[in-house]
């Protein structure tokens, strides 16, 4: 049954709605869940608006699992000296950045105080490996986690641990009830280190475009 539907940006000209499913979205939180291993002890800073799939996981795995859910106030978001100070007072132990904002924050006066972060998330863009090795440094309590996933799935479809010593940060594999491809505009798979086109399969996808029968039918 339908969970939620959410809007793609719309750089085909017209925003489409995804409609997404819960038994996609209860993969991606009990994933999401045996990977990180939220705490009751943890908190969670929920930062990302509720137009983007982020917003979901930040809702919806803290509350699942008894965490504390700290929100930040409207436009914070975008305002990395407010994030440091937001995540020293609150203690937040869990967040998530996009990794043009990421490259922002650790750029950022005071950041290396903020010790009580245990888990970043990024996604959303390419995560570039200097910003990833540069969190890393300053906080070096930290778990980076590089995540990868369209709106025509639920959140995240592959995540990657960052090591700090990538040349090209990837997009890892994939996560738990999800498949991903390479293929050819046949359709076949290419052998490793050809390029090709990402298919994904598995119970993440979501069930289509809202009332776009033919969209559906061709991207899915």
């Amino acid at each position: 049954s339908l969970a939620y539907v959410i809007y793609t940006s719309g750089s085909t000209g017209r925003p489409k709605g995804v409609g997404n499913t819960h038994a996609a979205l209860h993969n991606r939180l009990a994933w999401m869940q045996q990977a990180y291993q939220l705490k009751i002890s943890d908190v969670v800073l929920q930062k990302t608006p509720f137009s983007f799939d982020v917003s979901v996981w930040e809702f919806f795995w803290t509350l699942g699992y008894g965490a504390k859910l700290t929100v930040a106030k409207p436009g914070d978001h975008r305002d990395p000296e407010k994030l440091v100070e937001l995540i020293q007072v609150e203690q937040v132990t869990i967040a998530h950045f996009v990794p043009s904002m990421l490259q922002a924050f650790v750029s950022t006066e005071g950041v290396d105080g903020c010790r009580s972060l245990r888990q970043l998330v990024c996604s959303g863009e390419a995560l570039m490996s200097e910003v990833a090795r540069k969190a890393l440094k300053l906080l070096p309590q930290l778990k980076l986690h590089n995540l990868y996933g369209p709106t025509e799935a639920a959140i995240d479809v592959t995540h990657w641990t960052c090591t700090g010593e990538e040349e090209s940060v990837p997009i890892g594999a994939p996560i738990s009830g999800i498949q991903t491809y390479v293929l050819d505009a046949s359709l076949n798979e290419v052998p490793a280190g050809v390029a090709g086109e990402l298919y994904l399969g598995g119970v993440g996808l979501a069930r289509g475009y809202l009332n776009r029968a033919d969209l559906s039918a061709q991207r899915f």
